[in-house]
């Protein structure tokens, strides 16, 4: 699941002041078209810590002094990775990835028999999202053998150090967690002797992980489905369309948008038409 930029209890010792509040929230939205909730700002106080000590900045507001001057490399990259990091869950949001298997693979295997399969997941956070489309594309194709032909999954987010996790690959796993079971565990990861689980070879060979800006450009290539599950929620609806529109322009003909957003559906009838699936409703380019 991410971390919830649009609002947080204040449990923190410190405090951000209004001011500074406010033009953080400006620099963000207009740096990355990040919208930061009223409530946010002991979160983002919190975050931004590590980014303040390591430049000897006391305030947000002497951070933002600086942002505005030449001769701090690094320092503009370092809020917006320090604000955007987030993690994600193994098969996180189920009806996702049951109307993927369910719906969405079957189709495209019956209209391009033997061809392969391209999907994008976006703003993928820590990794198990992408892994965890891999892991259903490949049962998907242990079921229905020589129905695709080839998986391919690029995976994009705005947080360096959430990447650097993500093309690890190397997680802390419950044995508990049930959407990971014992088979799952024992085909598509490995054990690692000082602890936790790392996804296997053939798994990690199917993902390719991008440092991208959803409101800056479109990855090259076409793709089969984009997946952007909650990521919108945190975006104007101007900014949202203009992100919806770079999904549209990378999906192939007939190609699918997941997205968990509530009321998608009315801001882009022009782009997508809802699909209803037993699991839940995608949206179809038209």
């Amino acid at each position: 699941m991410r971390s919830d930029l649009r609002g947080n209890n204040n449990d923190s010792m410190e405090s951000i002041t209004t001011s500074d509040f406010n033009a953080l929230q400006a620099y963000l939205r207009d740096a990355c078209g990040i919208l930061l909730g009223n409530t946010a700002g002991d979160l983002a106080l919190r975050r931004l810590r590590p980014v303040l000590d390591g430049y000897h900045l006391v305030s947000v507001g002497d951070l933002l002094e600086s942002l505005g001057r030449p001769g701090r490399p690094g320092l503009k990259e370092a809020v917006v990775d320090a604000i955007t990091l987030s993690e994600s869950q193994w098969f996180g949001e189920e009806a996702a990835f049951t109307v993927l298997q369910d719906s969405i693979l079957p189709e495209i295997a019956e209209r391009k028999p033997g061809k392969r399969v391209s999907i994008w997941s976006a703003a993928c956070a820590t990794g198990q999202e992408p892994y965890s489309v891999a892991i259903i594309a490949d049962e998907f194709r242990d079921r229905h053998p020589d129905v695709l032909g080839g998986i391919r999954i690029v995976a994009t987010d705005t947080s360096r150090s959430a990447l650097e996790v993500a093309r690890r690959g190397h997680y802390e796993i419950n044995p508990r967690t049930k959407e990971v079971s014992l088979g799952r565990r024992e085909r598509y990861f490995v054990p690692l002797a000082n602890g936790g689980w790392r996804v296997s070879p053939d798994i990690r060979a199917l993902v390719e992980f991008r440092e991208l800006n959803l409101l800056r450009r479109t990855l090259p290539g076409k793709f089969d489905v984009v997946i952007c599950q909650d990521a919108l929620v945190y975006y104007s609806a101007h900014k949202r369309k203009a992100i919806l529109t770079r999904f549209h322009a990378a999906l192939n003909p007939g190609g699918y948008l997941i997205s968990g957003t509530p009321g998608l559906a009315g801001e882009i009838p022009d782009l997508f038409e809802p699909v209803e699936c037993p699991g839940g409703t995608v949206y179809r380019k038209r």
